[in-house]
């Protein structure tokens, strides 16, 4: 999954963001409402974790601003990314005012990091409407270990195929376009090319060949997990 990370604090920022990369994760970091309004325009995401108290702008010195001002401007534009709201305030109202702005769950401050990442596994579930594991053919998602298996056996993927096939598979039957691949396995430094993800696929069906489950190209459109004729 693809995940922006919103925390000024950048000895915290680290922490989370070397917690959910370890995890399989991608994670872009904003420490300022200005970097966050920017990065979430520009990039799709899975979840976003989002601390209150920011900086307006990335510069020193800057005035204080609200990380719930980057989410009503993204609930605005009608982005409905899972939003996890990691803050130190933690009283009552602030989290009712935190809630009614858009976000969809709320975490105080100091938190497990466990805890952190179950949460937003929740949170991307409950956006997709998917369960914990999900099976085609032989093929087996278990999405709480982050972990493929292939007639009962685990299915080892380097990294970017594993993400590929994660989304596929979430869930399976829904058509994936090549933009929006490209988007969830690219950095802002290293962006994935059509001959790239092509060879991720060419990869895949070899892998998934007799398991009962295989990727269709849809021309002009994508890929699609289907049942293997």
């Amino acid at each position: 999954m693809r995940i922006l990370l919103v925390e000024d604090d950048p000895v915290l920022r680290d922490v989370i963001k070397r917690s959910l990369e370890h995890a399989g994760h991608r994670v872009d970091a904003a420490g300022s409402v200005q970097a966050a309004n920017h990065l979430w325009r520009v990039q799709p995401f899975d979840a976003v974790l989002l601390d209150l108290n920011l900086p307006l702008h990335d510069r020193p010195g800057s005035s204080t601003g609200n990380g719930l001002n980057a989410l009503r401007e993204a609930r605005a534009r009608g982005d409905r990314t899972p939003v996890l709201v990691l803050t130190a305030r933690n009283r009552t109202e602030e989290r009712i005012a935190g809630l009614d702005a858009g976000a969809d769950d709320y975490l105080g401050k100091p938190f497990d990091l466990a805890e952190v990442e179950a949460r937003q596994r929740a949170l991307v579930r409950r956006a997709i409407g998917s369960n914990d594991t999900a099976h085609l053919g032989q093929l087996q998602l278990d999405r709480r270990a982050r972990r493929f298996t292939l007639a009962g056996e685990p299915l080892e993927l380097p990294a970017r195929e594993f993400e590929v096939l994660w989304e596929l598979m979430s869930p399976p039957g829904h058509a994936v376009s090549k933009r929006e691949l490209s988007d969830k396995l690219s950095s802002f430094d290293d962006a994935l090319g059509d001959n790239a993800l092509e060879a991720f696929i060419s990869r895949l069906r070899k892998k998934l060949a007799g398991s009962g489950a295989s990727i269709r190209t849809l021309r002009g459109i994508g890929y699609l997990l289907e049942p293997e004729a």
